[in-house]
């Protein structure tokens, strides 16, 4: 006996707030991308296109968390495709991810090329730039901030736009040194710092990521509590073939073969093992076959 309960599925009204959010985010950043850019190259200034380049991968991680939720949406699960496109938004954080770290390998490569002769870069123009970039990642921040907390799409594009707020105010304080001292190190060496400042933070993204792709079971659920409460209830003899994943962010699945004694009810044992998982552990959304002993050899006997 099986039993799907669906009722884990994000609710549509979520992905669109998160949808107009990403818009507007995305619409800041390419503007004041362009500027970054336009006044790096122009200037020479490493930390300014460091902090430019962070913004690039704003704009690009944002777009994909957008098409991640846009792809995510309108395919619903088909009889080929199960789960739909739920995966795409962890992809999509994943890429983000990838790119943060070859950003942190191109700015140290720039400044490996500038020892012994660092560029005269003008401090004003870097330092009216860094201001306007920092508004607007200030206001990028306080926009995604809320969604970061619900959904791991959004979450990456949050880690983006909070370590280019960092970014920015590192600009400005290259920018102020440049101007007060004439010191045109504090521009490579800001740069630098930018580049390796994010790495921890992009480590643990992509940490994320993977342990979703891998099918690991939640980092914060433990398993085996899980297969102890289910083992627990009244009738069950035998818990095993017990999987629990994410699917996406906020969307756990669970799935477990329960073997009880000849006297038991199987519609009662069921729905005791769902309101466990649903209460204790927040999974809503389980498959559970419910099994008598004999039937549960064949599971014994298979290779994996």
């Amino acid at each position: 006996m099986g039993h799907d309960h669906s009722h884990g599925l994000r609710p549509q009204s979520a992905s669109g707030k998160h949808l107009r959010l990403l818009a507007i985010a995305l619409t800041i950043g390419v503007v004041f991308m362009l500027v970054e850019f336009s006044v790096a190259f122009g200037t020479g200034s490493l930390a300014l296109l460091s902090d430019a380049t962070h913004m690039l991968t704003d704009v690009v991680g944002v777009g994909m968390a957008l098409s991640a939720i846009l792809l995510a949406r309108n395919s619903r699960p088909t009889y080929t495709r199960t789960f739909g496109y739920y995966r795409a938004e962890v992809i999509a954080a994943l890429a983000n991810a990838v790119l943060l770290f070859g950003v942190a390998g191109y700015v140290l490569y720039e400044a490996l090329t500038r020892l012994g002769e660092p560029p005269e870069v003008p401090g004003l123009p870097v330092l009216i730039v860094g201001l306007v970039g920092l508004v607007a990642n200030v206001i990028s921040f306080l926009l995604l901030r809320r969604g970061a907390q619900e959904s791991l799409n959004v979450r990456g594009a949050y880690l983006e736009v909070f370590a280019d707020m960092i970014g920015s105010i590192g600009v400005l304080i290259s920018a102020a040194i440049t101007i007060t001292t004439g010191w045109y190190y504090a521009d490579m060496v800001v740069g630098v710092a930018i580049g390796l400042w994010v790495l921890p933070r992009t480590y643990v993204l992509a940490k994320r990521s993977l342990r979703i792709l891998f099918q690991h079971s939640p980092e914060e659920l433990d398993v085996e509590r899980v297969a102890a409460e289910l083992a627990a209830v009244d009738g069950v003899t035998d818990v095993h073939d017990l999987h629990v994943w994410t699917l996406t962010s906020g969307m756990e699945v669970a799935s477990a073969h329960i073997t009880t004694c000849g006297s038991s009810h199987p519609d009662e044992i069921l729905r005791a093992a769902q309101r466990i998982l649903a209460e204790q552990f927040h999974i809503d959304h389980a498959t559970l076959q419910i099994e008598s002993s004999d039937t549960a050899r064949r599971c014994a006997e298979l290779a994996w």
